[in-house]
């Protein structure tokens, strides 16, 4: 039997970032954060904390922490997340809601979860500790809807279960003063600039041999720390106002999330998707800014390379929607951001009824914006070239709401704080007409917003 959903409805008297700060250091505290009051898919806040039971993917084995028992398992990590959250909450249920989450499954799902789901080499450095799949179970959460400023407390538990959680919440003590965050050292890349050079003729070597059509390569940054997690994260978010931000704290790291791209969202059976691809930089005034918008919405190359990803999530999604549903109803639109213009498009279909929330991610996983096109091969390819292992870049941040729906980003504008270092990724989808200057400087572009601030 489900459980029940109890619920009530309160103004928002503070901000958001002052609601989420009472719990953020709890253990598993997560915030997905709806950070762009202009872009059409921000409108929900979703936080909580405490879940009622995680799990913990490591390479072949999932860790599974219950009420009272703790165990491990080789299983499929997704078909553990599913079996978990029915046992603890109940059959999934489609049900109307306008709330997009009723309590569920709320988490990572990094890059090399992958792993589990195609034959990939293992060359790259694997270096942190952060869990390929970091995954809570919640009964409670407050949604916060921008756009009524009302706050909503879900419980899955009748009226006593929501009395009892409430009064919890009131009684929690204000935020405690933390200490302040600051880099006690410069950031460093993985890789000099001749490095990245090398890398791309590489990549061109695979692109002539017809190995692939495109491949994502990245280069990741590295600074030493200390203080509070939180206080970047915020800081970022008022520079970044990303659509599908997050800030998750897990066992072993933070998860600092300003991401502007949608993986998959499901609502009942209507999945979607948004593969950004094509970058230029913000002008410095209106006039340059319009130009680089212009050209980038202009440019053949940026459009040939959005329209080769279109086609990978086309066929991705086509695995588990019925057939002729397929449909890419918005191709090469342009989306704006406080440090890059990005070419966007929108992939739609029908999910089969035998096809679930999980079979969905599955099947698509890790999105094909990031890898290339072939997909397995170009990620194979990343693996030969790139020196680590990505851990949660480019991987997945979301949930799956118990009445049914799920929504989960790329993780891309994300950093991993892990034991007094931070992490942070930027790279781009090379093709056979790339230029080396251009691709270097698109991943300083891309981190703009994130680099300097986190120095000042």
């Amino acid at each position: 039997m489900t459980s029940p959903l109890s619920r009530i409805t309160l103004p928002l008297e503070s901000s958001l970032h002052a609601l989420f700060a009472r719990i953020q250091a709890r253990p598993w505290a997560m915030l997905l954060e709806s950070g762009s009051a202009e872009h059409p898919d921000s409108r929900f806040h979703i936080l909580s904390a405490d879940p009622l039971a995680t799990l913990q993917t490591r390479g072949e084995w999932t860790w599974v922490d219950e009420p009272g028992i703790s165990w491990r398992s080789e299983a499929d990590p997704l078909a553990l997340v599913q079996e978990l959250q029915i046992r603890c909450l109940g059959p999934l249920q489609e049900t109307p809601d306008p709330l997009p989450f009723t309590g569920g499954a709320l988490g990572l799902f990094g890059y090399d979860l992958g792993r589990r789901f195609e034959s990939l080499p293992q060359q790259a450095n694997a270096d942190l500790r952060l869990a390929d799949m970091a995954v809570g179970i919640y009964d409670w959460a407050w949604v916060i809807d921008r756009h009524s400023r009302l706050a909503h407390l879900v419980v899955r538990g009748d009226e006593a279960a929501l009395a009892r959680r409430l009064a919890w919440w009131q009684a929690l003590p204000e935020a405690a003063t933390e200490r302040e965050f600051t880099l006690t050292g410069r950031w460093e890349a993985n890789m000099s600039a001749e490095g990245y050079r090398q890398r791309f003729e590489q990549v061109q070597a695979y692109l002539r041999a017809g190995d692939c059509y495109q491949i994502n390569l990245t280069q990741r940054f590295q600074a030493p720390y200390q203080g509070s997690e939180w206080q970047a994260y915020c800081e970022l978010s008022r520079h970044n106002q990303a659509p599908f931000s997050a800030f998750l704290r897990l066992p072993d790291a933070c998860l600092l999330s300003l991401s502007p791209e949608r993986f998959l969202a499901l609502e009942g059976h209507q999945v979607q998707t948004k593969p950004i691809k094509g970058t230029r930089p913000r002008g410095a005034d209106a006039h340059t800014d319009a130009a680089q918008a212009a050209a980038l919405a202009a440019s053949p190359k940026d459009r040939a390379e959005n329209l080769m990803i279109v086609d990978l999530l086309r066929n991705d999604i086509g695995r588990v929607c019925i057939p002729g549903s397929v449909r890419v109803p918005e191709l090469f639109a342009i989306e704006s951001f406080p440090a890059v213009h990005h070419l966007v498009s929108t992939v739609t279909g029908t999910l089969t009824d035998r096809c679930s929330a999980t079979d969905l991610l599955r099947a698509c996983f890790p999105g094909g914006s990031i890898t290339g096109a072939p997909k397995i091969r170009a990620m194979q390819i990343i693996e030969e070239l790139e020196p680590q292992r990505r851990s949660a870049y480019c991987g997945s941040i979301g949930y799956l709401s118990q009445h049914g729906r799920m929504d989960t980003n790329i993780c891309i504008r994300t950093l991993i704080a892990e034991a007094g270092s931070l992490y942070v990724w930027a790279g781009g989808g090379l093709v056979a007409d790339s230029e080396v200057e251009a691709e270097y400087a698109e991943t300083f572009h891309k981190l703009d917003k994130i680099l300097p601030v986190l120095e000042a």
